[in-house]
């Protein structure tokens, strides 16, 4: 490991980079810069670098970058958050006035591949880039084939529960598409040597810059509160904790940064922490600096606007992006004293203070219940104390209960060894490479392990991994297992995955779930065999499938939360645990836009995933079943995105419509595209629309379809025993869409197809049967719209 002692002299970035003089933000490289300069630009191998929080990281990516950029090649920068990424594209304005293009790529819908394809530095998330090499092969996504060099910022990443996995597959998979040279950047760990191992980087490309390489040296310690029985009084003892921690450093003009759980309770915690100040008579604020007065005027938050005036600032990522600008710049500049803010400041901008406080070491998550905050994210955090240049020494501190102090020190002694988490999604994720056909053979799934984090990982330490079997062994089990469930086919040597395979692939689905859907799927079928004998399937079916999902195993409901849930569900009894009722109950209220105020708190989060999973059983349903049972799905899912009744969801294919207007509109007695079209633009503005949006909106309805049933001369009555074959015509008189067509008889199903209308006949026979009558019904569903089906029906008498 590199010491101070062995260490080369600083280096000047004209020296080594004259074309890109002014492109850093100083003169000269620092000693940790200096010493990992010439594996960054004089050699081909990966390069991976473990070094102090604030030791000047990011310097060494823009190094491999720059080296890339002299090539004429096209860098990829893998940022841990999307607020990051933002971050990038502005702090990297420097290379754009040096002539290379900077992209963000982020949402699916903002992708321009014109601006991806020709730009010289790349930005993304792990996530994002993962959807772009799953997608490599299409034209939106082939640019990702051609990146030469890729930067993984905050390698230690790979260690994180939920995203870990995600970021092993994504530069597994990258590196076996086009194969770029790997720079991977790391805050302090133990096991350097397994991203190395796992990146193929040699010794003489491989750094662990130790504590001395840090720019203010750190004072970690842990200090305790008293635990009591009340959870909110807990977190004021906790506050306290931390002011008595900050205190010192305040009243000697320092800065404190204090962490806590979530959005609402940074503000709280200022609000009350602005009283306590005052209380102790803390010198702080600057409610006489007139200038900063009236800049604080600005900033769109009111209680943050009262907050900074006093010294005390909040940050999360609810605020406006320019407010969190200014409350960054406030810091930097010592009119904020007092900072509380969430883990996400920790992964973001360069915002050190003197005295670091981590307020809560656990967390309330939408999805898991009470957890434990994430070692990668303590070690983080802490790693924000000391001001380079300010300040001669960093204290940091975490606030904790006596029964957990001794794990917490323990990492603060020992630090966190970084581990694969890609064991515990092994089956999806080799799921995934045979569905995208990187893996098409069982020497391929071998090649494919070897390629990955886990199996260096489980080289290095086979105790930890339980790797004393053969690890090849275990896949082969996998892939077996993948093959009994209907995931994949085997044939000989050959893989390929099944249907199933595929769409668990294409929505990221855990296993479970996919199996979970395929099987409601099942169900439809089997329902529309059987016509009006069968249960019929609705979408209370619907709800239940999303909210037993594996997704949401671990959400838990408080005792005061299912009171709430017992009121939207009632008694009904299912299958469902409690947490899961809990996610149907905010589902099924949610449609109506009436959750409940004890529920709200998760609503939002819950939902959002609920919505990814509705539109992932749409497609199950329109690939798996007959096609009324996705339109029924598409509906669900709109009604949940936009809390609307089910007779006005239609309103929502509209484009322009969501919840706002589409209440606007149903309030006034139109409830469908068809409406709107008969209403016209007077009907809209009636109704509350502004005269420029109704006649938007009118527009986009005439592009929905329109359809007609035509009987033709289909009969009235027949005889016993006769056969009569007819035609039935439907046809679209608006826009085109795919539509599922179904005949029935009687609640029996005679005929069903799907169709892109256009037109289209049906064949119809009339049987003169044992009955006094046939009841025949025409239905037309549309799975790609939230469309009520069009029915049509005829009734023939049996003489």
């Amino acid at each position: 490991m590199p010491s101070r002692a062995d260490s080369e002299p600083t280096v000047a970035v004209e020296e080594e980079l004259p074309e890109f003089t002014g492109a850093f933000p100083f003169d000269r490289f620092n000693e940790m810069q200096s010493a990992a300069l010439p594996a960054l630009l004089s050699r081909e191998d990966n390069v991976v670098v473990s070094a102090p929080t604030a030791s000047g990281k990011t310097a060494l990516a823009e190094l491999a970058i720059c080296k890339t950029l002299a090539e004429s090649g096209t860098a990829l920068f893998l940022a841990p958050l999307r607020a990051l990424t933002n971050e990038k594209e502005s702090e990297w304005e420097r290379f754009e006035e040096r002539g290379y293009s900077v992209y963000v790529v982020t949402g699916e819908r903002d992708l321009s591949p014109r601006r991806a394809e020709r730009a010289d530095i790349l930005v993304m998330t792990p996530e994002k880039a993962d959807s772009a090499t799953r997608k490599h092969e299409t034209a939106r996504y082939s640019f990702i084939t051609d990146v030469d060099c890729c930067v993984i910022d905050e390698v230690h990443l790979l260690d994180s529960d939920r995203r870990g996995a995600v970021l092993e597959v994504t530069v597994s998979r990258l590196r076996r598409l086009c194969d770029p040279r790997v720079v991977a950047l790391s805050a302090t760990m133990p096991n350097v040597d397994d991203v190395a191992d796992w990146l193929d980087a040699p010794e003489e490309t491989t750094f662990a810059f130790g504590e001395a390489y840090r720019p203010v040296p750190l004072n970690a310690d842990v200090k305790t509160y008293t635990h009591g029985e009340n959870a909110f009084a807990d977190k004021y003892r906790r506050l306290y904790r931390a002011l008595d921690l900050a205190e010192p450093h305040i009243r000697e003009e320092g800065q404190s940064l204090v962490f806590v759980s979530s959005r609402q309770d940074t503000v709280q915690a200022a609000k009350k922490a602005r009283d306590e100040i005052a209380e102790r008579d803390i010198p702080m604020g600057a409610r006489g600096d007139y200038d900063f007065h009236n800049d604080a005027a600005d900033l769109s938050n009111d209680t943050l606007r009262q907050s900074v005036l006093d010294g005390v600032g909040f940050h999360h990522a609810g605020l406006s992006r320019e407010d969190k600008n200014r409350v960054e710049q406030w810091f930097k500049e010592g009119k904020i004293q007092l900072l509380f803010s969430t883990s996400t400041l920790a992964w973001g901008v360069n915002l050190p203070a003197r005295c670091v406080v981590i307020r809560d070491t656990k967390l309330h998550d939408p999805l898991e219940g009470e957890v434990d905050m994430s070692p990668l994210d303590v070690l983080q955090m802490l790693g924000r104390a000391g001001r380079p240049g300010y300040d001669d020494m960093g204290y940091a501190w975490v606030v904790c209960d006596r029964g957990d102090a001794d794990k917490y020190r323990r990492l603060l002694r020992d630090g966190k060894e970084i581990e694969s988490r890609l064991a515990g999604e092994l089956d999806a994720h080799l799921n995934a490479e045979i569905a995208l056909g990187t893996i098409r053979d069982i020497d391929d799934v071998m090649s494919w392990l070897e390629t990955t984090f886990y199996y260096a990982r489980a080289k290095s330490s086979p105790d930890t991994y339980d790797a004393g079997s053969d690890l090849r062994e275990r896949v082969s089990t996998t892939l077996s297992e993948l093959v009994a469930d209907g995931f994949v086919e085997r044939d000989g040597l050959r893989v390929e995955a099944t249907r199933l395979g595929q769409l668990a692939s294409k929505f990221y689905l855990r296993l479970e779930t996919a199996r979970r859907f395929a099987d409601l799927a099942e169900r439809c079928e089997a329902a529309a065999g059987e016509g009006d004998a069968a249960d019929p399937i609705d979408a209370r079916d619907l709800l239940s499938t999303v909210a037993g999902a594996t997704e949401f195993d671990s959400v838990s409901a408080r005792s005061d939360e299912q009171d709430a849930v017992a009121a939207v569900l009632g008694d009904t009894p299912d299958e469902l645990d409690a947490g899961q009722r809990k996610v149907l109950a905010i589902l099924r209220a949610g449609m109506t836009g009436t959750t409940p105020a004890e529920l709200k708190s998760d609503a939002w989060v819950i939902r959002q995933n609920a919505l990814r999973l509705l539109a992932a059983l749409r497609e199950f349903l329109d690939n798996l079943a007959p096609g009324r049972f996705a339109n029924l799905a598409c509906r669900v899912e709109a009604r949940v995105e936009h809390g609307i009744s089910d007779d006005a969801v239609g309103l929502t294919a509209i484009d322009g419509v969501g919840s706002g207007r589409a209440g606007k509109l149903a309030a006034a007695g139109l409830s469908s595209p068809a409406d709107i079209v008969r209403a016209g633009v007077s009907g809209l503005v009636s109704a509350g629309l502004s005269e420029g949006v109704a006649e938007q909106v009118v527009t986009n309805a005439r592009e929905l379809p329109v359809v007609v049933v035509d009987w033709a001369d289909f009969p009235d009555g027949i005889a016993t025993g006769d056969h009569d074959m007819r035609e039935v015509t439907v046809a679209n008189n608006g826009g085109g869409a795919r539509a599922g067509l179904r005949v029935t008889v009687n609640g029996r199903e005679m005929t069903a197809k799907p169709a892109y209308l256009g037109q289209t006949t049906l064949p119809v026979a009339v049987f003169g049967a044992d009955t006094e009558e046939l009841s025949f019904t025409v239905e037309v569903t549309f799975p790609d719209h939230p469309l009520d089906p069009v029915t049509s029906s005829r009734t023939v008498t049996v003489r």
